[in-house]
């Protein structure tokens, strides 16, 4: 098959672009197959070029440069230094924790989505980096579904990523599927990214060829905007956090009217009668009866009965956002979705069963085969300490300390250097302001970033990186038909370099420089990525062409197949033949390795536990609200918020909060106005929009405003609109650790004070290195 001969092309997380315009002055649009791209790229270009945020050459903290103190490291001006100095500081650091403390000591978790590119992957240059010099300690699991990534293989037997691309094709829930019932909904604002790049968004046209065919939608959510098609769409706006309960309760009245299927129960899932003995109320006294969730969900007992029966008589599927699991006790809805759909017997069957992360990021659902494209190899790490990802504020609060993971007792490290690429833990951490404190403890923080973000502004080395726009790199992904050259656009801004010649840099004063470069340049590294995946195109029955031609064409398009995925559709037919990799062999409704890590706070079965926060709690009093922390629609995560396209989307200068008009007058609040969100844990300014698609107990806050805390009038108020200032930072449950970023209440009034500038997007105070004594 031969490359398009077509211009230049680039590639995000957020799509595939064609590069037109001038040398120096490029533009992008999308490519004319994708039938549905997104807009984030509109402010992708001036972002890269905007010099107010980029950081222009390497700078270090003046309290560290001059004394090593780390209690300002929050509030404090920068030198600007040279290349050789600032690596010069790294080397000698790193020399002097790892003599004095060991590998140990270095806490390298760097989460992030930097860029689409197979090489300059900020993260893999980082480990690979480390493991030359003996290792460090990382990060487990993931911010967007730890709760699953632990959970999963004990109940299905499968990793996350696995469960994932085999999903049920999209397109057979589109032929086949007659009610989608979609727990916390299928969101355009998500459907629009996906990790390591895309090519095509597809997933607004399977649902709008599912909704015009006439099949039904039931939209779950505390919002109705969160299922991205019109049509027959019908909205349960059950308050937050109580979906288990909603599960649970269906589970009871398929039982009780005995519509469940009793073969497929007990032939291929393991701890059924535990389990039916839990929702009859026979362990606890309890029957979890609609009557007994209706209190619960603010869902009434009729809506529940009928849609349990409407359910088990349609062909079924029952489906779950990503965002449903991150909350308190989050691995329970995804446990209970499962044993629900179990007890349907729809499971394996095409367009029915179960489904998780439809639409929470592009390609879940995608057909087609997966092709296991090359990586940049990262080495072995000798260091066997981790943590959770989302437990970075305990580990640098409590170093020493024992904390349950999956079954097991860890200790956290004490980590002496913090070293951050590619990523702002200051936009996806919750309750900043505790993570702020703890900020203070290591001896040292590094960060590599292009623009001046609040991670950066709060590091002690600060090494300016170039954006994907401005080098050469190849988009590969599996889960994604095409091939994109991602050609550099733009001069690097001011003194940035990539990734790589930063830690080959560093590489050479540790004296592992022919270990991290493999004896290779930039242009030699992409040569043999490419290699590598002729030979797996090769494996897979075609040929890719060789390089110099597609990096002319700019992107390749492998050969399609209809390959459709059917979850568990092996299993389901004969599961002798096709056991699963649980205890088992069966899904386990119960699992019994679950039971013998004897939890507090994740029983062996689906459980509905009260969340530390939720509107039905005693904390809900005096006008509480439900905060919703979803994804943003004009950027992804916190990337391009300086752009243009983010910033044209703000209110009153910051962050918009959605809000019901009926709330909203109770407050005196009107469109546009600036309103307060605060709790115990922080406040924010926000910019109210109106709208009626939301429950009256809720505000929706998106993620992704850059940290802004500023002291108003003797208030600590962050001024533009980051909701982690009020979420819990609080693992799900001593199993996954996972973060609990949907479990918050809030209150909210009308600011009436003076209204403050946003600084998020200005540099900190900059000295030139001359100028210090």
């Amino acid at each position: 098959m031969k490359t398009q001969v077509a211009s230049r092309y680039t590639a995000a997380h957020w799509g595939t672009y064609r590069v037109d315009g001038p040398p120096g002055d490029p533009r992008l649009a999308p490519i004319d197959d994708d039938p549905a791209p997104s807009p984030i790229a509109r402010g992708w270009i001036d972002a890269a070029r905007d010099t107010s945020t980029r950081i222009a050459r390497p700078a270090v903290r003046k309290g560290w440069l001059e004394r090593r103190e780390t209690v300002n490291r929050c509030r404090d001006s920068f030198v600007e230094v040279d290349w050789d100095t600032a690596l010069d500081l790294v080397a000698e650091e790193l020399k002097r924790v790892t003599g004095e403390h060991g590998n140990q000591a270095i806490f390298a978790g760097s989460y992030g989505w930097a860029s689409a590119g197979r090489f300059h992957h900020a993260q893999s240059q980082l480990r690979r980096f480390l493991n030359t010099i003996g290792g460090f300690v990382p990060a487990r699991d993931t911010y967007s579904h730890a709760a699953a990534e632990v959970l999963l293989p004990h109940i299905v037997g499968m990793t996350n990523r696995s469960f994932q691309d085999n999903m049920t094709s999209l397109q057979l829930v589109a032929d086949h599927c007659e009610l989608l019932i979609a727990f916390g909904g299928i969101s355009a604002r998500t459907a629009q990214i996906t990790s390591s790049g895309t090519s095509c968004h597809e997933v607004d046209g399977w649902l709008a060829k599912f909704a015009a065919g006439g099949s039904a939608v039931v939209n779950v959510s505390p919002q109705r905007s969160d299922f991205a098609a019109e049509g027959n769409v019908r909205w349960l706006a059950v308050r937050p956090n109580t979906d288990t309960a909603l599960m649970l309760a269906l589970a009871h009245t398929v039982l009780s009217k005995g519509l469940h299927d009793e073969a497929f129960l007990q032939t291929r899932c393991n701890g059924w009668r535990t389990f039916k003995a839990y929702l009859t109320g026979e362990t606890d006294g309890i029957a979890k009866s609609a009557a007994w969730a209706a209190q619960i969900c603010s869902v009434s007992e009729d809506e529940i009965i009928d849609l349990a029966t409407e359910m088990a008589r349609k062909r079924t599927m029952i489906t779950l956002a990503w965002g449903i699991q991150r909350a308190d006790h989050g691995e329970q809805p995804l446990w209970a979705g499962l044993a629900l759909a179990a007890m349907l017997g729809q499971i394996g069957q095409p367009g029915t069963g179960f489904g998780f992360g439809y639409g929470s990021v592009t390609p879940v659902g995608r057909s087609g085969r997966l092709l296991p494209w090359p990586s940049v190899p990262q080495g072995v790490n000798p260091v066997s300490q981790f943590i959770p990802v989302a437990r970075i504020a305990d580990m640098l609060l409590h170093p020493g300390e024992e904390f349950a993971y999956n079954g097991g007792t860890h200790i956290y490290p004490h980590a002496r250097i913090v070293w951050w690429a590619g990523g702002n833990p200051f936009h996806h951490h919750q309750d900043l302001y505790r993570l702020e404190e703890a900020w203070k403890r290591p001896d040292t923080v590094i960060v590599n970033e292009p623009w001046w973000t609040a991670t950066a502004k709060r590091a002690d080395i600060v090494l300016p990186v170039t954006t994907p726009l401005e080098r050469d790199d190849i988009m590969m992904n599996r889960r994604d038909s095409a091939l994109v050259w991602m050609s550099r656009l733009l001069e690097p801004a001011g003194e940035a370099r990539c990734d790589h010649a930063v830690f080959r840099g560093l590489a050479e004063r540790m004296g592992t420089g022919d270990a991290f470069t493999g004896g290779r340049d930039e242009s030699e590294w992409l040569a043999w990525l490419w290699e590598r995946a002729q030979a797996v195109a090769r494996d897979h029955g075609f040929e890719l062409p060789e390089l110099d031609e597609f990096r002319r064409g700019g992107i390749f398009r492998c050969p399609h197949d209809d390959e459709h995925h059917i979850q568990l559709e092996d299993f389901a037919r004969d599961p002798q033949a096709s056991p699963l990799a649980t205890s088992s062999g069966r899904i386990e409704i119960v699992s019994s390795a679950i039971a013998g890590f004897d939890l507090p706070d994740c029983p062996a079965h689906p459980t509905w536990i009260e969340p530390a926060e939720w509107l039905g709690g005693e904390m809900a009093k005096d006008g509480a609200l439900h905060l919703v922390s979803g994804q943003p629609a004009p950027r992804l995560h916190g990337q391009l918020d300086n752009g243009s396209h983010s910033r044209a989307a703000k209110v009153a200068g910051r962050e918009p909060v959605v809000i019901h008009p009926h709330t909203a007058a109770e407050r005196g609040v009107t469109d546009g106005d600036v309103v307060r969100l605060f709790n115990d844990r922080g406040a924010c300014l926000a910019g109210a929009v109106l709208s009626e698609d939301i429950r009256p107990d809720c505000v929706a806050l998106a993620t992704g405003a850059w940290f802004d805390p500023q002291n108003v009038d003797g208030q600590a108020i962050e001024a533009h609109g980051n909701p982690n200032v009020l979420t819990i930072d609080k693992g799900t449950s001593s199993l996954a650790q996972g973060n609990i970023a949907h479990t918050a209440l809030v209150w909210m009034e009308k600011w009436t004070g003076p209204v403050p500038a946003v600084e998020a997007h200005r540099p900190p105070p900059i000295e030139p290195f001359d100028d210090v004594s």
